[in-house]
């Protein structure tokens, strides 16, 4: 796996602090820092999510993805899925998440809470690399609910 990250506030662009990510499969991600009012040229002008936002986003996909997947494999009517996460960090740096909590909403038809559960419990404990990552500084906490649809 690889990514290149360009900075793109060199010479006379208008955000000091924007990066460009291109992924390995060919995909790009911007990101850019928050504006800094005391002095313009360290900060950015909010036109793309933080890093750290991205890397707490790409957790959440990467845990939902196994709680869909494993839902399917267990052949479970499995319609839809989103999780809602909130993290605190550090107030010193390096300004680590500290703790995270993943709010599961699983929308299926005739889904047992047992199977959610599980699936939950698999992507934290032995799939998500990720969650599995951040859960050495952060304290990771789910909780979920169901959507008969």
């Amino acid at each position: 796996m690889e990514c290149t990250v360009t900075w793109t506030g060199a010479a006379g662009t208008r955000s000091a602090m924007g990066f460009v990510a291109e992924t390995g499969s060919g995909h790009v991600l911007a990101m850019d820092g928050a504006p800094d009012a005391a002095n313009p040229a360290n900060g950015g002008q909010n036109l793309a999510p933080r890093p750290m936002e991205t890397v707490l986003a790409g957790t959440g996909g990467c845990t939902a993805y196994d709680v869909v997947l494993i839902l399917k494999r267990g052949r479970h009517d499995v319609r839809g899925c989103s999780v809602k996460l909130t993290a605190e960090r550090a107030d010193t740096d390096p300004k680590v998440f500290t703790r995270i909590h993943m709010h599961f909403t699983v929308t299926g038809k005739g889904i047992p809470p047992a199977a959610v559960q599980r699936a939950i419990a698999m992507s934290h404990e032995k799939y998500c690399s990720a969650s599995i990552m951040l859960g050495k500084t952060a304290q990771i906490s789910t909780g979920f609910e169901i959507v008969e649809v």
